[in-house]
């Protein structure tokens, strides 16, 4: 089980050492994979634990004025189970705020790599950057390890298609919903997952009840209409047809994910599940009333149904993030 930790400060973690992966790893591509399973080896070889440093919220959502902040790739709960399943004994999802913030290179080092991780080995990618101001970098890092008896490590970047894998990448393709050039730099279909809220019950009455997906006031990275496939509601794929967006027929509010499952008959409410998209059908549209929404439903169930009949159902071991 991964031992999970929030705050920089507090009692050893690691008396033993560790070895120590830093980043912001939103998405948990491929790139960030590779440097997880790097670290797993590495703290296997060493016979100590294996642990991941990052923040929740992101630096870039706290530093980020009003609605400018980067659209979310993976939510928490998704991000720990990634972290789980990559083989991380101890997590840290520092709470970054001013303190953090404000926190100079030195002490982040002293403060958590030395006294509470025991840092015998600290891996990171290209360009990484710490501290306050961003002002740690990679020699600086080398440099208080040296200091403190720790080795600094990094791992080359990923590439695909001749660039290098990036959670800006990733943002970029599915804001352009190019859900397929996705996969291949994530390791699986991009998914989200949540907990399903109870809703206004308009899809109900309409004829399409739907799963509410709460996003937590996080900003998605696309928007639209998809065919999907549901994780968590069976022992198998779910498929269905989900709405991503604001609404704007019957609310145009804060973005909310709206999952009608096909041919499913049961209560949802208060369960975890997981949405895989797999295509766009189209952005989202505002209709003149309610009757023309509900024929656009039919033509995109009609659509995502016989786009789904065609996709092979997925080799089992699918990483759970």
């Amino acid at each position: 089980m991964t031992k999970l930790f929030r705050d920089l400060d507090g009692g050893p973690l690691c008396p033993q050492g560790s070895v120590v992966c830093i980043g912001g790893f939103d998405g948990l591509h491929v790139g960030h994979q590779a440097l997880l399973r790097r670290v797993h080896a590495r703290a296997a070889a060493l016979g100590v634990p294996a642990a991941a440093v990052s923040f929740e919220p992101l630096p870039r959502e706290f530093f980020a004025a009003d609605g400018a902040a980067p659209a979310r790739l993976t939510p928490v709960r998704s991000r720990i189970q990634g972290f789980r399943a990559l083989g991380m004994d101890v997590l840290g999802l520092l709470r970054f705020n001013r303190n953090l913030a404000s926190c100079s290179a030195e002490d982040f080092v002293r403060r958590l790599l030395v006294a509470r991780l025991r840092v015998r080995e600290v891996w990171v990618g290209e360009g990484f950057r710490f501290g306050h101001r961003r002002l740690g970098d990679v020699a600086l890092l080398r440099a208080l390890g040296a200091e403190h008896g720790f080795a600094t490590c990094h791992i080359a970047p990923v590439e695909f298609d001749g660039e290098r894998v990036s959670a800006t990448r990733i943002r970029s393709l599915l804001a352009e919903g190019r859900l397929d050039a996705v996969e291949p730099m994530l390791g699986q279909p991009y998914r989200l997952a949540g907990r399903v809220l109870s809703g206004a019950r308009l899809g109900r009455t309409l004829g399409y009840p739907t799963a509410n997906i709460g996003l937590r006031g996080k900003r998605p990275a696309l928007s639209g209409i998809f065919a999907v496939n549901v994780v968590g509601v069976a022992d198998r794929l779910w498929p269905g047809v989900a709405s991503l967006g604001t609404r704007p027929t019957v609310d145009d509010g804060a973005p909310v994910l709206e999952v009608h499952l096909f041919d499913f008959d049961g209560d949802l409410y208060g369960r975890c599940i997981e949405v895989e998209f797999v295509a766009k059908l189209r952005d989202e549209l505002r209709f003149p009333d309610l009757p023309s929404l509900v024929e656009q439903m039919r033509l995109d169930e009609a659509q995502a149904r016989a786009l789904l009949a065609t996709v092979p159902e997925p080799a089992t071991g699918r990483r759970t993030a």
